[in-house]
């Protein structure tokens, strides 16, 4: 027989499920949903083209400036994160990675036409000799597979 603690979502489902409502909140212009998902002193940090940062202005509000909507091609809980990403045609494709505390979003890195690897390593010297880490999860831009795009590594 099911216990009530059986019945409630694991800690990961909720931080995916608080992610998706975030983009749906977006798409939406729903201000109130996203204020109550976002942490006031969210710390962000962007990869890309300087006039990419689509997702800040939508975050912020200054959403007037662009036409750009994010609707995730996959949503997935790796590690202690949630990592998004999306493709829209040939020229655009996107990651998110987003980390919450508590069921508030208090962290997200932006990587806008950029390949991301994350590994997550178990001995601090791994890198230097190649052991003991592992690949966790990896960019898969289908429609762009042949495009040239700068890699980027997160290690967790």
């Amino acid at each position: 027989m099911a216990t009530e603690s059986d019945l409630k979502p694991k800690p990961e489902m909720q931080d995916k499920a608080i992610v998706d409502k975030l983009y749906k909140a977006l798409s939406n212009v729903d201000t109130q949903t996203v204020t109550k998902l976002v942490a006031t002193d969210l710390d962000y940090w962007f990869h890309g083209p300087p006039n990419c940062q689509h997702m800040m202005r939508l975050l912020t509000g200054d959403s007037g400036r662009t036409k750009f909507r994010f609707e995730p091609r996959s949503i997935e809980v790796v590690g202690e994160y949630v990592i998004t990403e999306g493709w829209e045609g040939k020229n655009v494709y996107w990651v998110h990675v987003w980390s919450l505390k508590d069921g508030v979003i208090t962290q997200f890195r932006d990587y806008f036409n950029t390949w991301l690897t994350v590994m997550t390593c178990i001995n601090p010297h791994s890198w230097e000799t190649g052991h003991e880490s592992h690949n966790l999860w990896q960019s898969q831009p289908r429609d762009l597979a042949r495009r040239s795009l700068p890699g980027l590594l997160l290690a967790i």
